[in-house]
Protein backbone atom coordinates (compact mmCIF):
# COMPACT_ATOMS: atom_id res chain seq x y z
CA UNK A 1 0.00 0.00 0.00
CA UNK A 2 2.86 2.13 0.60
CA UNK A 3 4.17 1.56 -2.97
CA UNK A 4 1.26 1.84 -4.07
CA UNK A 5 0.71 5.75 -2.56
CA UNK A 6 4.67 6.61 -3.91
CA UNK A 7 3.88 5.81 -7.19
CA UNK A 8 0.28 7.91 -7.65
CA UNK A 9 2.34 10.77 -6.07
CA UNK A 10 3.55 12.53 -9.26
CA UNK A 11 5.08 16.02 -9.47
CA UNK A 12 2.18 18.63 -10.41
CA UNK A 13 2.75 20.33 -13.96
CA UNK A 14 3.47 24.05 -13.83
CA UNK A 15 0.67 26.28 -14.13
CA UNK A 16 0.16 27.91 -17.66
CA UNK A 17 -0.28 31.38 -17.10
CA UNK A 18 -3.15 32.54 -19.79
CA UNK A 19 -1.87 35.71 -21.82
CA UNK A 20 -3.56 38.69 -23.08
CA UNK A 21 -3.50 38.84 -27.06
CA UNK A 22 -0.95 42.35 -26.37
CA UNK A 23 1.25 39.93 -24.53
CA UNK A 24 1.18 36.97 -26.84
CA UNK A 25 2.19 39.60 -29.72
CA UNK A 26 4.88 40.93 -27.70
CA UNK A 27 6.21 37.38 -26.74
CA UNK A 28 6.18 36.01 -30.39
CA UNK A 29 8.06 39.43 -31.36
CA UNK A 30 10.84 38.75 -29.10
CA UNK A 31 11.11 35.50 -29.84
CA UNK A 32 11.38 35.86 -34.02
CA UNK A 33 14.04 38.75 -33.76
CA UNK A 34 16.37 36.27 -31.80
CA UNK A 35 15.28 33.70 -34.05
CA UNK A 36 16.63 36.50 -37.24
CA UNK A 37 19.80 36.98 -34.75
CA UNK A 38 21.11 33.23 -34.87
CA UNK A 39 22.28 32.37 -37.94
CA UNK A 40 21.47 28.96 -37.38
CA UNK A 41 17.66 28.84 -36.53
CA UNK A 42 17.45 31.51 -39.43
CA UNK A 43 19.17 28.99 -41.45
CA UNK A 44 16.54 26.52 -40.81
CA UNK A 45 13.41 28.02 -40.79
CA UNK A 46 12.97 27.68 -37.77
CA UNK A 47 9.48 29.65 -36.25
CA UNK A 48 7.27 29.90 -33.59
CA UNK A 49 3.54 29.63 -32.85
CA UNK A 50 1.09 30.03 -29.81
CA UNK A 51 -1.28 27.72 -29.66
CA UNK A 52 -3.64 26.90 -26.98
CA UNK A 53 -1.89 28.71 -24.33
CA UNK A 54 1.92 27.71 -25.04
CA UNK A 55 4.37 28.69 -27.85
CA UNK A 56 5.74 25.83 -30.41
CA UNK A 57 8.99 26.07 -31.68
CA UNK A 58 8.99 24.42 -35.23
CA UNK A 59 11.11 23.89 -38.28
CA UNK A 60 9.26 23.45 -41.06
CA UNK A 61 10.60 20.38 -43.69
CA UNK A 62 9.72 18.46 -47.05
CA UNK A 63 7.84 15.60 -45.46
CA UNK A 64 6.00 18.19 -43.13
CA UNK A 65 6.18 20.23 -39.63
CA UNK A 66 8.79 18.96 -36.90
CA UNK A 67 8.15 20.78 -33.26
CA UNK A 68 11.12 21.11 -31.64
CA UNK A 69 9.88 22.55 -27.95
CA UNK A 70 7.06 24.20 -26.50
CA UNK A 71 7.66 27.02 -24.26
CA UNK A 72 4.85 27.78 -21.83
CA UNK A 73 4.35 30.78 -19.74
CA UNK A 74 4.19 30.93 -16.03
CA UNK A 75 3.91 33.33 -13.45
CA UNK A 76 7.45 34.34 -13.11
CA UNK A 77 8.96 33.05 -16.16
CA UNK A 78 8.90 31.24 -19.30
CA UNK A 79 9.27 27.48 -19.38
CA UNK A 80 11.26 25.66 -22.48
CA UNK A 81 10.26 22.14 -22.85
CA UNK A 82 11.61 18.92 -25.14
CA UNK A 83 9.21 16.16 -26.02
CA UNK A 84 11.27 12.59 -25.12
CA UNK A 85 7.75 10.65 -24.81
CA UNK A 86 6.93 13.35 -21.95
CA UNK A 87 7.24 16.51 -21.78
CA UNK A 88 10.68 16.99 -20.02
CA UNK A 89 12.46 20.93 -19.28
CA UNK A 90 15.61 22.45 -20.60
CA UNK A 91 15.31 25.46 -18.98
CA UNK A 92 13.33 28.60 -17.72
CA UNK A 93 13.69 32.23 -18.30
CA UNK A 94 12.66 34.99 -20.81
CA UNK A 95 12.03 34.86 -24.61
CA UNK A 96 15.20 36.13 -25.15
CA UNK A 97 16.92 33.55 -23.62
CA UNK A 98 15.08 30.45 -24.25
CA UNK A 99 15.67 31.18 -27.88
CA UNK A 100 19.72 31.90 -27.29
CA UNK A 101 19.25 28.47 -25.52
CA UNK A 102 17.41 27.19 -28.17
CA UNK A 103 20.24 28.70 -30.94
CA UNK A 104 23.24 27.80 -28.52
CA UNK A 105 22.53 24.01 -28.59
CA UNK A 106 26.01 21.63 -29.22
CA UNK A 107 24.41 18.43 -27.59
CA UNK A 108 21.60 17.85 -30.24
CA UNK A 109 18.42 18.25 -27.86
CA UNK A 110 17.68 20.59 -31.06
CA UNK A 111 19.82 20.97 -33.92
CA UNK A 112 23.39 20.30 -32.64
CA UNK A 113 25.20 23.23 -33.99
CA UNK A 114 25.54 25.58 -31.25
CA UNK A 115 29.29 26.35 -31.97
CA UNK A 116 28.63 27.21 -35.55
CA UNK A 117 25.99 29.61 -34.71
CA UNK A 118 28.22 31.03 -32.05
CA UNK A 119 30.85 31.38 -34.34
CA UNK A 120 28.27 33.12 -37.41
CA UNK A 121 27.51 35.73 -34.84
CA UNK A 122 31.03 36.75 -33.27
CA UNK A 123 32.10 37.52 -36.82
CA UNK A 124 28.32 39.45 -37.32
CA UNK A 125 28.69 38.69 -41.19
CA UNK A 126 25.84 36.40 -41.48
CA UNK A 127 26.82 33.27 -43.28
CA UNK A 128 29.60 34.42 -44.60
CA UNK A 129 32.47 32.02 -44.85
CA UNK A 130 35.89 32.15 -43.18
CA UNK A 131 39.01 30.22 -44.43
CA UNK A 132 40.32 27.71 -42.88
CA UNK A 133 43.35 25.21 -43.09
CA UNK A 134 44.22 21.73 -42.11
CA UNK A 135 47.30 21.86 -39.24
CA UNK A 136 48.26 18.16 -38.30
CA UNK A 137 45.45 17.05 -38.61
CA UNK A 138 43.03 19.47 -37.09
CA UNK A 139 41.05 22.34 -39.11
CA UNK A 140 42.05 25.60 -37.69
CA UNK A 141 40.54 29.43 -38.72
CA UNK A 142 43.42 30.95 -41.38
CA UNK A 143 43.16 33.97 -39.36
CA UNK A 144 43.74 33.37 -35.90
CA UNK A 145 44.86 29.56 -35.77
CA UNK A 146 41.85 28.87 -33.14
CA UNK A 147 40.42 25.27 -33.95
CA UNK A 148 36.87 24.88 -34.76
CA UNK A 149 34.15 22.06 -34.31
CA UNK A 150 33.42 19.81 -36.91
CA UNK A 151 29.93 21.56 -37.79
CA UNK A 152 32.55 24.79 -38.21
CA UNK A 153 34.49 22.92 -40.61
CA UNK A 154 31.90 21.57 -42.77
CA UNK A 155 30.61 25.05 -43.29
CA UNK A 156 33.71 27.15 -43.68
CA UNK A 157 35.91 24.45 -45.12
CA UNK A 158 33.87 21.70 -47.27
CA UNK A 159 30.75 24.69 -47.96
CA UNK A 160 28.19 22.96 -46.82
CA UNK A 161 24.72 24.89 -45.87
CA UNK A 162 23.57 24.24 -42.57
CA UNK A 163 20.24 22.29 -43.76
CA UNK A 164 22.35 19.73 -45.06
CA UNK A 165 24.58 19.82 -42.09
CA UNK A 166 21.72 19.71 -39.72
CA UNK A 167 20.11 16.75 -41.84
CA UNK A 168 21.45 13.61 -39.67
CA UNK A 169 19.14 14.91 -37.32
CA UNK A 170 18.20 11.32 -35.35
CA UNK A 171 21.83 10.84 -34.33
CA UNK A 172 22.37 14.42 -33.14
CA UNK A 173 19.20 13.64 -31.33
CA UNK A 174 20.74 10.97 -29.30
CA UNK A 175 23.79 12.85 -28.46
CA UNK A 176 25.96 11.54 -31.09
CA UNK A 177 29.75 13.51 -31.40
CA UNK A 178 30.13 13.72 -35.00
CA UNK A 179 34.49 13.19 -36.05
CA UNK A 180 35.59 13.88 -39.71
CA UNK A 181 37.43 10.33 -40.29
CA UNK A 182 38.36 10.94 -43.98
CA UNK A 183 37.77 13.67 -46.66
CA UNK A 184 38.73 14.11 -50.83
CA UNK A 185 41.17 16.05 -51.75
CA UNK A 186 38.77 18.24 -53.61
CA UNK A 187 36.34 18.77 -51.24
CA UNK A 188 33.41 17.02 -52.54
CA UNK A 189 33.19 14.10 -50.05
CA UNK A 190 32.90 14.26 -45.90
CA UNK A 191 33.06 10.88 -43.98
CA UNK A 192 31.58 11.67 -40.44
CA UNK A 193 30.98 8.95 -37.79
CA UNK A 194 28.64 10.36 -35.14
CA UNK A 195 29.37 8.26 -32.11
CA UNK A 196 28.19 7.55 -28.38
CA UNK A 197 29.29 5.54 -25.95
CA UNK A 198 27.86 2.78 -23.68
CA UNK A 199 28.77 0.60 -21.18
CA UNK A 200 29.47 -1.96 -23.69
CA UNK A 201 31.70 0.58 -25.76
CA UNK A 202 30.96 2.94 -28.47
CA UNK A 203 28.82 2.93 -30.81
CA UNK A 204 26.46 4.75 -33.54
CA UNK A 205 26.32 5.37 -36.98
CA UNK A 206 28.35 7.26 -40.54
CA UNK A 207 27.39 9.52 -42.60
CA UNK A 208 28.69 10.88 -46.34
CA UNK A 209 28.29 14.04 -46.75
CA UNK A 210 28.54 14.21 -51.21
CA UNK A 211 28.41 16.96 -53.09
CA UNK A 212 26.62 15.54 -56.57
CA UNK A 213 26.18 18.00 -59.67
CA UNK A 214 26.94 20.55 -57.46
CA UNK A 215 25.01 20.11 -54.70
CA UNK A 216 25.47 18.89 -50.99
CA UNK A 217 23.40 16.14 -49.60
CA UNK A 218 23.70 14.02 -46.34
CA UNK A 219 23.78 10.17 -46.73
CA UNK A 220 23.41 7.73 -43.74
CA UNK A 221 25.60 4.63 -44.78
CA UNK A 222 25.41 0.80 -43.90
CA UNK A 223 27.75 0.34 -41.20
CA UNK A 224 29.37 -2.83 -42.99
CA UNK A 225 30.30 -0.32 -46.07
CA UNK A 226 30.76 2.90 -43.95
CA UNK A 227 35.23 1.99 -43.54
CA UNK A 228 35.95 4.78 -46.14
CA UNK A 229 34.76 7.03 -48.65
CA UNK A 230 35.55 4.22 -51.91
CA UNK A 231 33.47 1.95 -49.94
CA UNK A 232 30.44 4.27 -49.43
CA UNK A 233 30.39 5.86 -52.54
CA UNK A 234 30.21 2.10 -54.32
CA UNK A 235 27.41 1.27 -51.71
CA UNK A 236 25.58 4.39 -52.85
CA UNK A 237 25.86 4.19 -56.60
CA UNK A 238 24.56 0.54 -56.43
CA UNK A 239 21.41 1.95 -54.71
CA UNK A 240 21.06 4.80 -57.14
CA UNK A 241 22.10 7.05 -53.83
CA UNK A 242 19.53 6.02 -51.40
CA UNK A 243 20.51 6.46 -48.14
CA UNK A 244 20.70 3.65 -45.35
CA UNK A 245 18.13 4.99 -43.19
Amino acid sequence: MQWRHHWSMRMSRPKVRRLSADEQKEILTKMAGEIARSPVLSGLGVQVRFLRGRFYVERPTPSGVEVWGRITPLNDNLLLEVERRSWNEVGRGSAQKLVKVIAGDTKGTFHGLGSLDRSLRETGQGLTRRPMKLNEHRFIYADSGEGCSVQEALFHFFGLSIEVIAEPAVWYSYHRTPDIVEFAEDRTRVLVRFTAMSLSGPFGGTCLYAQREGRWSAYPVKPSESQSIATADRWLVKRKWKAWC
